[in-house]
């Protein structure tokens, strides 16, 4: 188990799932990943679960609220950030969207969700207890977070003046492949969405023991198979999922 005390600005810190059918979703994600839940009521009758592996915080879910019910559901990647109001300016002044002023949650965070200017969804989250996911690189808690964009140079150009990452191009089976580096480390990365019709977002990667396994497992749960578990060299073995709602997610298995 690779357990985290902190993250730096920049960094993919947490993640959470807005979906149509909470407890569904629960359901196919415990059975799969083997996650306990925790729940925290919120305003309006509203229930936020808490994903935990061996007692250690992984993930949210959470019913799309009435407001919402014309999005489809989708997990949510959120940066940390040092102070959430200067960031959230950050994002307006390099041509994002803020969607709503940043919101304290006493005793967790203080946070707000935004648009980068290619419509790609995505949080800000000043921890003031909750620091995030406490557990990473593992069978089912986050592994990687990946933008696929229309204009990856233009995307890592807004991450950059939002967080002050780094972006440093590569050759990944030959696709150019941004990484997003936070103190000389790679913590994300960007790259060509693959079809014209795809929209711009952010896709989480969940650790596997085995991808071809899991992908089986998910569809035996009612989740699709999007693309099967295939070998990327020098990386490791990954496949992409949908879950019963349509929420897409990746899991991989790393090599070494």
């Amino acid at each position: 188990m690779s357990t985290v005390e902190g993250y730096a600005q920049g960094v993919p810190c947490w993640i959470d799932l807005i979906t149509s059918d909470v407890d569904s979703a629960r359901t196919f994600y415990g059975e799969l990943f083997g996650w306990s839940y925790g729940s925290y009521p919120m305003p309006g009758d509203a229930t936020y679960y808490m994903s935990t592996i061996d007692g250690r915080n992984v993930a949210g879910l959470m019913q799309l609220a009435p407001a919402m019910e014309g999005d489809a559901p989708a997990w949510q990647t959120y940066l940390a950030v040092d102070d959430a109001d200067a960031a959230a300016g950050r994002v307006t002044d390099a041509g994002g969207t803020v969607l709503f002023p940043v919101d304290e949650i006493p005793g967790s965070g203080r946070m707000t969700i935004a648009f980068d200017p290619s419509g790609a969804k995505f949080g800000l989250w000043q921890t003031t207890g909750h620091i995030g996911s406490a557990v990473v690189n593992q069978h089912g808690a986050p592994i990687w977070h990946e933008l696929q964009a229309d204009d990856p140079a233009r995307a890592a150009d807004f991450y950059s003046a939002v967080t002050g990452v780094e972006a440093k191009t590569s050759d990944v089976d030959g696709i150019p492949y941004i990484e997003l580096l936070v103190e000389g480390k790679s913590s994300a990365g960007i790259m060509p969405k693959q079809a014209a019709d795809q929209p711009n977002a952010w896709l989480v990667y969940f650790g596997a023991h085995s991808p071809d396994e899991t992908a089986a497992r998910a569809a035996e749960l009612g989740g699709r198979v999007l693309q099967p578990a295939f070998d990327i060299p020098g990386i490791g073995r990954m496949a992409v999922l949908a879950d019963p709602q349509g929420a897409v997610f990746a899991v991989m298995r790393g090599e070494g």
